[in-house]
């Protein structure tokens, strides 16, 4: 199976020898395996794990697209992807802690502005959540 991450400063991740990708949706987790009927979906903030025939790689997304294309290629549109290696847990932590201080002192927050705070503060929960097991999981 082909796959292929794109974020907003270009490719990050390509492979075409994937067994399979688990990947954070709207609706749920789904695993995608060879042969997957064709779906689009909304990504939400979590954990990716991609399976490959010798190892797992293991990465932290934030919101994005997904697309499954009927000849078993898996393409993901996403404003953010890392390796959960890579996360840094304090800048995240700090991250979340700001934007949770800037919605508490404004009392007058448009619905748009409130929306894109949320959308951070769900980015970088999704990167402390999978980072912190992640570094447990290796202790």
């Amino acid at each position: 199976m082909k796959l292929k991450i794109v974020t907003p400063e270009g490719p990050i991740y390509e492979s075409a020898e994937v067994i399979s990708v688990t990947i954070p949706t709207e609706v749920g987790t789904i695993s995608v395996y060879d042969e997957h009927e064709p779906l689009m979906s909304l990504m939400v903030p979590g954990e990716l794990n991609i399976e490959k025939a010798d190892h797992t790689v293991d990465m932290v997304v934030s919101s994005g697209m997904l697309e499954i294309k009927r000849d078993s290629e898996v393409n993901m549109m996403v404003e953010t992807a890392e390796r959960v290696e890579e996360v840094d847990l304090q800048r995240a932590q700090e991250a979340h802690q700001r934007a949770e201080e800037y919605i508490e002192q404004q009392s007058d927050i448009d619905d748009v502005e409130f929306a894109r705070l949320q959308a951070k503060l769900q980015k970088e929960l999704a990167r402390i959540d999978v980072a912190t097991r992640y570094r447990r999981s290796r202790s």
